[in-house]
């Protein structure tokens, strides 16, 4: 088992009297896929964010390779590594491949863009990750498929020299073929070294792509096992119950009256 890239402990959070994240503990590595699983409201996209820098920590301590790191916004978690793909995938439809992949962050001056750099960055990108799928990186992403805008999106996050991505639903609303093309792009990710939390709902896909998968229950992680020593049915009830067996919360001790 490799060294964690990102390692997050005793996280706790709240948003006024609703404490959303109860000293959450996770560990990402590189290479490595982990699905991070939970019901509506268990906390997931909370925890992404306080991840991304978005939402500051109220406790706990977040360590990039092994170094403690503190989070005061977006900028600080894009300059360790960290991309976000949420998602919404926030692509702009009146531009083009390019032109998304580098918007806000543009090379060359504000009167003399390198777009013949940008251009062949962005296709470097793509044919990096093995991607066959856009004809040109100079089409409007407003003629773009869904699978099509997730893969941009995607390869957007790791044009950075991205180490840990973190990927929000990324087959959500996608048809069989794209999702099998998007699920495919994010095996490749771990296979180049990145750590990789995917967030999904879809047990097939978390069981056909993840190394491990992490679930969290209304804000608390219950297990954070290999995926090949769980089942579908023991995510479901970890998901739902928080517990399976002898997985995740204890029981309540029996209290005598």
């Amino acid at each position: 088992m490799s060294t964690p890239i990102l390692e997050i402990s005793g996280l706790n959070k709240s948003f006024g009297p609703v404490h959303v994240l109860h000293d959450v503990d996770l560990a990402i590595r590189p290479g490595e896929v982990t699905a991070l699983v939970g019901d509506n409201g268990a906390g997931k996209s909370t925890l992404v964010k306080c991840i991304a820098g978005i939402h500051p920590a109220d406790s706990g301590e977040i360590r990039w390779a092994g170094e403690p790191v503190k989070m005061t916004g977006p900028r600080d978690a894009a300059a360790l590594g960290i991309e976000v793909v949420y998602q919404d995938l926030a692509l702009a439809d009146n531009l083009d491949i390019v032109q998304n992949m580098f918007l806000g962050r543009e090379r060359g001056k504000a009167w003399a863009l390198d777009e013949a750099g940008m251009e062949q960055a962005a296709r470097e990108t793509l044919a990096t990750l093995s991607v066959r799928t856009v004809k040109s990186v100079r089409t409007l992403v407003s003629s773009l498929s869904g699978g099509q805008r997730q893969t941009v999106a995607i390869a957007k996050s790791v044009l950075w020299d991205s180490k840990v991505v973190l990927l929000d639903e990324p087959t959500a609303a996608l048809g069989v073929a794209q999702t099998r093309q998007v699920l495919d792009l994010v095996r490749r990710l771990a296979e180049q070294g990145l750590g990789v939390v995917l967030i999904s709902h879809n047990m097939a896909d978390v069981f056909e792509v993840s190394d491990r998968v992490a679930t969290l229950y209304l804000g608390r992680l219950v297990a954070d096992l290999p995926t090949r020593d769980l089942t579908h049915g023991q995510v479901v009830e970890l998901i739902t119950a928080g517990r399976s067996g002898d997985l995740g919360l204890t029981r309540p001790d029996t209290v005598s009256i």
